[in-house]
This record gives structure tokens, C-alpha cells and sequence, in this order.
């Protein structure tokens, strides 16, 4: 049964990672084309994104990275939407014509509705804000800093809601957010691989707090 919530699994590195996240339900896969433990080659990316069916969605992730690169990556490895995690101007999003944009943006109490309603992109992701790097971290923050962006806030871009979650707090998060979608990469991972029954765990929560809203 697919999940109302959009989730999408990041950091995916190999074939067998992405079969397993789609087997279980998940919307899309993300790979990481910035520094980090997950980062992925194009090479890669472009050899897993060829083996994927139809309508699962190819999500890059950059950190403030040369416009014509990610124009390039984004070409050779089949990617329908580009995730921004740097200080991108929303000209700078605007400029990617045909892609769907995710804009992501660290959670702190300084952080503006108004500056994430101007970048006018598909969505606005919210993460955990981290000294030296951005996003990936694995730590939850202070919910009640996404309230301004949640469902029932009237913020007119869907949230995606990231930092930390696995199957444990999902449902609180849902709970408490309602988000368009959720994000997440180690809390589905047993020694940095993505494991399939942590994955099938994660969607049951959500699937199960969805059965309790609708019942």
C-alpha cells in the first residue's frame, strides 16, 4: 500500500539500496552529490538511475554548487528534481528549467517564513541545523521550530520534514507537523548501509498513523 506522505530515502549508493526502498513503498531516492559520507559519483548515480522504473522520482542533492554542473549531473543521471542544501538564491533555483526544486533550509528561531515563501520552488525541506555542514547529521531538531511551515499553518509551499527521523518518531512527527513529505537517510541504515527491514519499519509507522487519521 502506498503512503499518502511522501518519503524519500537519501544517500542511496548502490542498486540493491534503491530496489529495497522501492520495494517497500518509498517515492523517491536521493543522491548526494555534495561532501558527505553518502556522496555518490555521476557515474554511479547515472548507472542506478537507469535501472529504476518509471515514476519514481531521481532527487539530486547539492550544496552551493556551479549551476552548469548541476545542469550536467542533472542531464547524465536522468535527476527530475534538484535539492539545494547551500545558500542558493532563489534566482539561482529559478535558473533550472524543467526540474522540480526542493529548497532546504537549516530550522533555527532566525529563520524567516518569508524568506523560504520567496523562493517560489516545489517545496521547502526543513533540517537540522549543524556547525560545518549542512544537513546528514542524524539528529532531530526542536520541532516547534516548523511549525510556521506546517500543514495546518497555511504556509503556501509543501514541507518535507528531515533531520534524525526513523521509525521510532516518525509518528510524532507526523503528528505534529503533518508534513507534505519526510526525508530520511540514517535512520533507515544499519552500519551505513540502508537496511530494508528498518525501511519496511519506517513505512509501517506512517502508514499506520495514517490509518489512525483516517479511521
Amino acid at each position: 500500500m502506498m503512503s499518502a506522505v511522501r518519503v524519500k530515502v537519501c544517500g542511496i549508493q548502490t542498486l540493491p539500496e534503491a530496489q529495497a526502498a522501492l520495494q517497500e513503498g518509498v517515492d523517491a531516492l536521493g543522491f548526494v552529490f555534495a561532501a558527505s559520507s553518502r556522496r555518490i559519483t555521476p557515474e554511479k548515480a547515472a548507472s542506478i538511475s537507469k535501472e529504476l522504473p518509471p515514476f519514481v522520482a531521481r532527487v539530486g542533492v547539492f550544496v552551493d554548487e556551479a549551476a552548469a554542473t548541476v545542469g550536467e549531473i542533472a542531464a547524465y543521471c536522468g535527476l527530475d528534481t534538484l535539492q539545494f542544501h547551500g545558500e542558493e538564491t532563489e534566482a539561482y533555483c529559478r535558473s533550472f528549467h524543467g526540474y522540480r526544486i526542493i529548497k532546504a533550509f537549516a530550522a533555527s528561531p532566525f529563520l524567516s517564513v518569508e524568506r523560504c515563501r520567496g523562493y517560489r520552488c516545489g517545496a521547502v525541506l526543513l533540517d537540522t541545523a549543524y556547525k560545518g555542514k549542512k544537513g546528514g547529521g542524524g539528529r532531530v531538531f526542536d520541532w516547534r521550530l516548523a511549525l510556521p511551515f506546517s500543514g495546518s499553518s497555511g504556509f503556501p509551499l509543501p514541507l518535507i520534514l528531515a533531520g534524525g527521523l526513523n521509525p521510532g518518531n516518525v509518528p510524532e512527527a507526523l503528528e505534529s507537523l503533518k508534513p507534505y513529505g519526510v526525508d530520511v537517510s540514517s535512520g533507515v541504515e544499519k552500519n551505513g548501509i540502508k537496511d530494508r527491514e528498518l525501511i519496511r519499519a519506517f513505512m509501517n509507522q506512517i502508514r499506520r498513523w495514517e490509518c489512525q487519521k483516517n479511521y
